[in-house]
């Protein structure tokens, strides 16, 4: 069956069962790239890796976010907080996944967690060792690696968890923001859980998919008709709008 998937393993002592809808897999890599707002050929070589020469032969490698339908490379909703969460170290270094990928393998052997993007524990020690390695590796200063900190720890407020510190909403960015700085700190309207519309996004609070708000805009309905109808603010409206349109 297509929802089927195995128990996948997070941390020493807690297991993903197969019901749980984060591991379904739901989002094409076209449709993740969408909503994290990244070029889609960048998230693709995340999640499948990328063909490169050495010495006249192609090679492959491997990919930093292992997907949980690695055959029809389908991005589950952990999927796409681990990508969510990796877009902040590509703001501002750009994406050079063997060193990406060997900073996360540190972090791994030294919290023994699987998937180190999603556990909680990145967001607190395993945060300043990932950004300590990685800077290593890429010979940033001190201070370039407290911005890097920076940057993620933004990435890392717009995800929601349970009470066992798990991933169970996604509050994804809504507007641009130049390559190289910390993003702005968009309001939490708009939100994406794996329990809510079959995890696309949704106006947080009302379960309203954005995407019912923006083609109606896109057929010709005013942001004061829209909040009017579905009894939303009109910040509400606007926020769904630059979700979809971007």
């Amino acid at each position: 069956m297509f929802w089927e998937v195995k128990a996948v393993k997070l941390t020493t002592g807690s297991v993903w069962t197969p019901g749980d809808p984060r591991l379904r897999p739901a989002y094409a890599v076209t449709e993740a790239a969408h909503y994290l707002r990244l070029p889609v050929a960048t998230l693709r070589s995340w999640v499948a890796g990328r063909t490169y020469p050495v010495s006249g032969q192609k090679r492959r490698s491997k990919p930093v976010i292992h997907l949980d339908d690695p055959k029809r490379r389908f991005l589950s909703f952990l999927n796409l907080v681990e990508a969510h969460v990796l877009a902040a170290i590509r703001r501002r270094y750009g994406v050079q996944l063997p060193r990406i990928r060997r900073a996360l393998d540190y972090v791994r052997r030294e919290f023994h967690v699987e998937r180190p993007l999603i556990d909680q524990v990145f967001q607190t020690d395993g945060l300043d060792l990932f950004v300590e390695r990685y800077g290593e590796l890429i010979n940033v200063s001190r201070e370039g690696q407290q911005v890097m900190k920076e940057i993620i720890g933004v990435y890392l407020q717009r995800i929601e968890r349970d009470a066992r510190g798990l991933p169970i909403k996604l509050y994804p960015f809504t507007r641009d923001t130049e390559s190289g700085s910390a993003p702005r700190p968009d309001p939490r309207l708009v939100v994406i859980s794996p329990s809510v519309s079959f995890g696309r996004p949704v106006i947080a609070g009302t379960g309203i998919p954005v995407s019912a708000i923006y083609e109606r805009y896109k057929a010709g309905d005013s942001v004061e008709e829209l909040a009017r109808d579905f009894r939303l603010g009109t910040s509400a409206v606007e926020e769904a709008i630059r979700c979809e349109a971007a």
